[in-house]
């Protein structure tokens, strides 16, 4: 498949469940696109042609990439791309298709000096198989998946200035190059029980491209899908190459299992910085939620658990703050997976309400849905005292039908502290974590039992403008309800360490929602309620 100027593309010839793709960060942070027609000062032009592995002529598209600037053309094999002088790097994937199976993917580059009118070759016939081995297991039968690509090496990002493709193994070429303005670099999966990735990159495209694996090399990164907390309950779960510095394999791309939750599965890959991801597929076949997790430096023989969909969803950054004379919140991230992080988060729509003794200062209803960032909530204030600020926000996603019985649906915040219109600051109030242990892999709890739950409390700096000042926790109590809320009980509390243990005796049979209550050391309270926190069963 053939990916220039490292967008993802998908063509229909292929669709396997555990494929694999390319995914580049050109839509992020990438080149400066220049289309052919706008070329300044151009004084030369180039014309690349594309032959296939037997000779013929193949259309493709050619990503022309200035080795000094970086500014990126592309254009289709056989025409003429008007340019300035200067040196380039023309790179393509020559995709050539076949009646039965994937046909074949040929990567190649040439740098390239533009001066007067210059004509160029690419051969798929100089092309070498990109050969990969492992010591695979008797349940891998198929030949391993490989994303490839060759990027511009002198770019800040290579990745990011890059054409490939992928296919299976025996089906995908190189064409050897040996420059140092080139990089080539790959990812290759084996799949079976367990999924087996491989990256490598080189300078230059060699002329024996590939590599030998072995298991015992290799480090091992668990994914754990719960049931109950997201808003689909279709799971794609995928990993992506990320190293320290970018290179040719940043984005390389592998899914490990698309299926329904709950699951787990293991993907075994070589020493290195990983990025796990997870997208939620909803009743309708929309991603609508997941994320991108921290991502993980693993050394050979290392394991590490990457869970998604633990109960409790909950707020997970925004305190209130006072700034230009005014207390403001950004309603952002109030419910998400907190092994997630804060881009992971939920859309919601929420009440917010500002009080000052028996006057209401501000309400508004807010949502992020729909919008690239939620719109925040600012309450001019006038003298200095103590303030209310309530949350009351709730899952937001028109279009779609949450599952039934989704947890963590709904949560409030009830924060007080002092204010003053004269100092901009953020609010000493706390955010809670919980914790619960011995729950299913669909987050429910044993009828009837007692369920140990840790309770952590947190705060961090909202941002260089406003100041940040150290608060500490004097106290924290926890209740629980069967009953939606209606009633509560006090749950027996221990410190320990830096968290609490709170000891929540369940139902038989239902949900169990929890709230937290931390008073502070400014003399301020943070209470927060999480309902449907997680289900008995």
């Amino acid at each position: 498949m053939s990916t220039g100027g490292s967008m993802s593309v998908r063509r229909t010839r292929r669709t396997p469940v555990a494929s694999l793709a390319f995914v580049g960060v050109a839509a992020l942070a990438g080149p400066l696109l220049v289309p052919a027609a706008s070329a300044q000062a151009a004084s030369g032009s180039l014309t690349v042609t594309t032959l296939g592995r037997h000779g013929a002529k193949v259309a493709t598209t050619i990503t022309v990439v200035n080795a000094s600037s970086g500014e990126t053309r592309t254009v289709k094999s056989g025409k003429r791309l008007s340019l300035p002088a200067g040196k380039y790097l023309a790179m393509t994937d020559i995709y050539e298709s076949a009646t039965d199976g994937l046909g074949t993917d040929t990567i190649g580059a040439q740098v390239v000096t533009v001066s007067g009118a210059k004509s160029v070759t690419l051969d798929a016939r100089k092309g070498k198989v990109v050969k990969v081995s492992l010591d695979t297991p008797a349940d891998v039968t198929q030949p391993a998946r490989i994303s490839a690509q060759v990027c511009a090496a002198d770019m800040d990002m290579p990745s990011a200035f890059s054409a490939g493709g992928w296919n299976d193994a025996g089906s995908l070429y190189a064409i050897p190059n040996s420059s140092k303005l080139l990089q080539f670099g790959y990812l290759a999966q084996w799949s079976g029980d367990d999924s087996y990735v491989a990256v490598k990159k080189t300078t230059g495209i060699p002329t024996a491209p590939g590599g030998s694996f072995k298991r015992s090399q290799l480090a091992t990164l668990r994914f754990s899908v719960r049931a109950g907390t997201q808003m689909g309950t279709q799971n794609d779960t995928a990993l992506q190459a990320a190293p320290k510095v970018d290179d040719c394999t940043t984005d390389l791309y592998a899914n490990v299992t698309d299926d329904t939750a709950p699951f787990s599965t293991a993907v075994h890959v070589t020493p290195g910085t990983w990025q796990p991801r997870d997208d939620v597929i909803a009743n309708n076949g929309d991603v609508v939620s997941g994320g991108f997790p921290a991502t993980r430096t693993l050394k050979a023989g290392q394991s590490f658990t990457q869970s998604f969909g633990r109960a409790v969803w909950s707020p997970l950054h925004y305190l209130p703050f006072v700034w230009q004379k005014s207390v403001n919140f950004i309603p952002d991230a109030l419910i998400g997976d907190p092994d997630v992080g804060v881009w992971g988060a939920d859309p919601t729509k929420e009440t917010v309400v500002l009080t000052k003794g028996s006057t209401t200062v501000k309400k508004q209803t807010l949502t992020n849905w729909g919008s690239s960032a939620s719109d925040s909530f600012a309450a001019r204030i006038h003298s200095a005292g103590t303030y209310r600020l309530t949350v009351d926000a709730h899952r937001y996603h028109p279009g779609i039908t949450f599952p039934s019985g989704m947890l963590s649906s709904r949560v409030t915040l009830d924060w007080r502290f002092k204010a003053d219109p004269a100092k901009s600051v953020v609010a000493p109030v706390f955010m809670t974590r919980f914790l619960p242990a011995g729950l299913d892999s669909r987050n429910r709890a044993k009828a009837s039992s007692t369920t140990s739950v840790t309770v952590s409390a947190g705060r961090g700096s909202q941002g260089p403008d406003v100041k940040f000042t150290k608060s500490t926790v004097k106290s924290l109590k926890v209740w629980a309800s069967s009953d939606g809320g209606t009633t509560w009980k006090a749950a027996t509390v221990t410190r320990s360490g830096s968290s609490w243990k709170a000891a929540v005796h369940n139902p038989a049979s239902g949900a169990v929602a929890l709230r937290s209550q931390v008073t502070d050391s400014a003399g301020g309270t943070s209470v927060e309620t999480v309902y449907r926190a997680y289900a008995i069963g």
